[in-house]
């Protein structure tokens, strides 16, 4: 049986019963494990949750017609970084790289050339995502890239909530009334890519495209976002998306 994502979003009060409703019906033991393991609730102080940060480097930017070729993962919570646990992959994408990618991403045909298809690293990748919020730089990559990557090798995707650091960074710099007078300026909008936005609280440089260093890289920056903008006490339901 396949879940059918309904169509309308899924809100932060959606989660809970999302993930109630889909672990009796899947049918893939390591995907049903997953929603087994539900996220933390909504009032959690953020000190206590769990966290993993994501990364993935793709041939592209649109799931439909683009692959995953590496994934990036590092468990943390708001006061520690679980580098012993961190996890990379090299995958296979079932088209062949293209020119523009290679120079985006530096993963060659020849590091793929033996690697796995995405299929063999499912099951060690949702064992790590499971019980925990998920932290990326850009929500519009790994969630809908993950869930479609999967649903094409097991018939069932994988949808969770996320923290997006692209989006905190967005909602100081972006959405105020200070950043829409700088557009009525014609001044350009403040930066919010990753590398920019470490450097706003004094983080350093890394080297990016690389999906580990850039999960290492969105965990700190989350850690940076908290201490400076937030509380430890502020609940999960104040971040999430």
């Amino acid at each position: 049986m396949t879940f059918i994502r309904p169509r309308r979003k899924i809100t932060q009060a959606d989660w809970a019963l999302y993930t109630q409703k889909r672990a009796p019906l899947a049918q893939d033991p390591a995907i049903q494990r997953f929603f087994e393991t539900p996220p933390p609730s909504l009032d959690t102080p953020i000190a206590e949750v769990p966290m993993v940060a994501l990364d993935m480097e793709t041939t592209g930017l649109d799931e439909r017609r683009h692959a995953i070729v590496s994934i990036g993962l590092v468990p943390f919570t708001l006061g520690r970084i679980k580098l012993a646990e961190r996890r990379y992959w090299v995958v296979k994408p079932p088209r062949p790289l293209n020119e523009a990618s290679i120079t985006f991403h530096h993963i060659t045909h020849s590091e793929i050339a033996n690697a796995p298809d995405l299929d063999a690293v499912i099951n060690p990748l949702l064992e790590a995502l499971a019980g925990r919020i998920v932290v990326v730089h850009f929500r519009h990559i790994e969630r809908p890239f993950l869930d479609a990557a999967i649903k094409a090798r097991r018939g069932e995707g994988v949808m969770f909530p996320m923290i997006d650091t692209m989006s905190l960074e967005a909602r100081l710099h972006r959405q105020k009334l200070w950043a829409r007078f700088r557009r009525w300026l014609g001044r350009p909008p403040v930066s919010i890519r990753l590398d920019a936005s470490r450097r706003r609280y004094g983080l350093p440089s890394y080297q990016g495209h690389h999906a580990l260093i850039d999960a290492m890289a969105t965990a700190e920056l989350l850690q940076a976002q908290i201490a400076t903008h937030y509380e430890p006490s502020t609940p999960l339901s104040a971040l999430w998306t």
